[in-house]
Formats: structure tokens, sequence, C-alpha cells
């Protein structure tokens, strides 16, 4: 069966429009949550599902959108903030939550937002799973009563578990402290945690990129656009330069000489 509102990558597009909007978000929150409402579940808890979101002017007004859906599906919901997709994650899968959910339109302009939805074990969810959500969004709201409304709460030290998570990979033996790194946050979602790992690893950190305001998020920089990366990188003398996108899935890399150094290269 065709998807008529999930993507290769969630649910996508320009805010606004009749994808992102804030009265499909509130019905895709509440979808998500009666489908996980009917998931088996331990001692009759509730379903709890975490939020995550990138740096984006709308991503405060789809959040609060989708949190309302999900709590009058009668399902728990934690606020992680600005946090990567990675983060929220590797989060969903260490506090045993039954999803996560990620607000980014990833390397798109500001104007786009998206939400995509992580399974328990932090991995993409089945396309078995995005049909029956879909299922429900044919279906008209129905909240629970006072007594089932979820919970909501937010994890304040959400981004210090990820760090310390990053950091504590690579064991106490490991060390950057040779080398000076480049870091392009792209204003998006890397901006708090990528200076403060790398700094932990040792590394001399030269960080761009990192204020975001709303509407600059992959605005010539990032993992789309490289070309203030090489030249810093030329002109701090780093050893290398690191640019996230958006969203801080995916990355390019720069070498000393400010040429860019492909995936092929990178794993090997």
């Amino acid at each position: 069966m065709k998807k008529k509102y999930f993507g290769t990558d969630g649910v996508r597009g320009r805010v606004g429009d009749s994808l992102m909007h804030p009265e499909l978000l509130l019905k895709l929150g509440w979808a998500i949550g009666c489908v996980l409402t009917q998931e088996p579940k331990e001692l009759e808890k509730k379903p709890h599902v975490l939020i995550g979101r990138d740096t984006r002017i709308s991503g405060e007004l789809l959040q609060l959108t989708l949190q309302a859906g999900l709590m009058s599906a009668g399902v728990d919901v934690s606020l992680l903030g600005v946090m990567s997709t990675p983060a929220i994650a590797f989060l969903t899968q260490k506090l045993n939550a039954s999803a996560g959910i990620v607000i980014s339109a990833s390397h798109n302009p500001y104007e786009d937002n998206g939400v995509k939805i992580i399974g328990h074990d932090g991995l993409k969810l089945s396309d078995a799973w995005e049909l029956a959500v879909e299922k429900k969004l044919e279906e008209s709201l129905c909240a629970v009563d006072s007594n089932h409304i979820g919970n909501i709460h937010t994890i304040s030290d959400a981004v210090s578990q990820y760090i310390s998570h990053c950091v504590n990979l690579f064991g106490k033996e490991f060390s950057l402290k040779k080398y000076k790194l480049v870091i392009d946050c792209a204003n998006g979602a890397t901006f708090n945690c990528a200076s403060p790992i790398f700094s932990a690893l040792g590394a001399d950190v030269v960080v761009m990129h990192a204020e975001p305001n709303g509407i600059n998020i992959n605005d010539c920089c990032g993992a789309t656009d490289v070309a203030s990366l090489q030249a810093q990188v030329l002109h701090t003398q780093a050893d290398c330069g690191i640019a996230f996108d958006g969203d801080g899935d995916r990355l390019m890399m720069v070498d000393h000489a400010g040429e860019c150094v492909d995936g092929d290269e990178i794993l090997c």
C-alpha cells in the first residue's frame, strides 16, 4: 500500500502547507500515540515518547502540537530540547522509551520542517508501522478521559548525557591532543554538543556556525556548503574540518589542504 504522508525519511514539507500544519501535527501526535497504546506493554504502563528538535524557528510550534496529540492519546512525553538525530536515537534506547520523535527537515532550508519517528531500539520504524499511523490519521480524533491523559516533563541533562556517552565510547587512552579541528555546526542541532565532545577528547577546536537564530540553519554552511569550512581550515592551519548537517546525522570532511574527503576515504 502506498503511503500518503510518510516519505523516505518521515513526514516533511514547508511549514504552513498541508503536511507541516499545526492541525495535522496535532492529529499525527494522536495517531502515533494510538498505535503505541495498542502495542503490548509491561505492567500496564503508559507509552513514553521522547521529543527532540533542531534549531528551526518552527520547531517549538510543531513540538507543542505533537505533544498535545500524544498526551490526548494517553502517552507520557519527555522533552529533550534541541538535539541531534543520533542523540535522540541514543536516548530513546537508553531510557527504554516506546519511541523517539525528531522534529527536523535535516539539510533543508529553515522554511521546511519534518517529523521522523524512531523505534524503542533506536532504529527507524517499519513501513507497516507507518501505515498503521496513516490509517489512524483517517479517523476522527478522540481523546482519552482525564484519568488517562499523558504527563509531560523535560529532561534537562539530555545533552550532557549524550556528550558523556560519545566521549566514553573512545576510552581513557584515546586522545586528539595533537590535532586542530574546525567544526561547522550548520547553526543546527550539533551546536550544543559537537565542540564539547571533541574538546573533551583533547582536540584544539575551532567552532563555526554555532549561533542558531531560528532561520540560519544550513544557510551557506554545514554539510551542504563547505566553502567557508575549507577557507577556515586553511586560515587556521587545522588538521581537518568537519561539517554537520542541520540535524547532525550526516557530515562532510575537509583535509588539511582544504580538499573534500569523500565517504569511501572516510570509511578507510
